[in-house]
């Protein structure tokens, strides 16, 4: 694998344009109804996918429901711990990336043991003061809690242009392969 050097001297990982076929291809059969769905960014790769639903009859609450899918996400949870932290094992050498499961079940989704990765930054006093209020109005327990939710609001809310920066940054990584191999 040869990693790649980023601006600011750090160190990428290796591409992992090939890893939903692998990841999806090291997936053992019947785990999920449908194709898994794989997120991936320079610290880690997560894998969604769907269980069935447990059946339940039609008197069954909105509660029954939410309960029956926990369960069920439980249980595969458990049942699979072993296969899952093989395969994770398994991308981890083949990615450099750490690997998360989440799993899906009717509405419900739960992600399972994911990165958190810290991310250092140097604020002056106007966005420290931004962060401080969230604190102080109890919004965050925390500058980095303000910052994590400074963050969400923003990708809730800029959806679309994330969306088509994410599309030209794709772009100019395809010319980048068009060209001359550097090393």
């Amino acid at each position: 694998m040869r990693f790649r050097t980023a601006p600011q001297g750090r160190v990428e990982p290796p591409t992992a344009d090939d890893a939903p076929a692998w990841v999806t291809g090291a997936i053992p059969d019947g785990w999920f109804t449908e194709r898994p769905e794989i997120v991936i960014d320079r610290d880690e790769i997560i894998i969604w996918g769907r269980v069935a639903e447990p059946e339940l009859g039609a008197e069954a609450t909105e509660a029954d429901r939410a309960a029956a899918h926990g369960g069920r996400i439980n249980q595969f949870r458990e049942d699979t711990r072993e296969a899952r932290i093989r395969v994770a094992r398994q991308i981890e050498h083949r990615y450099q990336r750490k690997v998360a499961w989440g799993i899906r079940c009717g509405d419900t989704n739960e992600l399972f043991t994911h990165l958190a990765a810290p991310v250092m930054t140097r604020l002056r006093q106007p966005e420290r003061q931004i962060l401080d209020t969230l604190v102080d109005a109890g919004v965050a327990r925390s500058r980095s809690e303000a910052l994590a939710w400074c963050v969400k609001l923003v990708g809730q809310n800029a959806d679309q242009w994330l969306a088509d920066l994410r599309e030209a940054m794709t772009k100019v990584d395809e010319l980048r392969k068009q060209g001359p191999d550097t090393v």
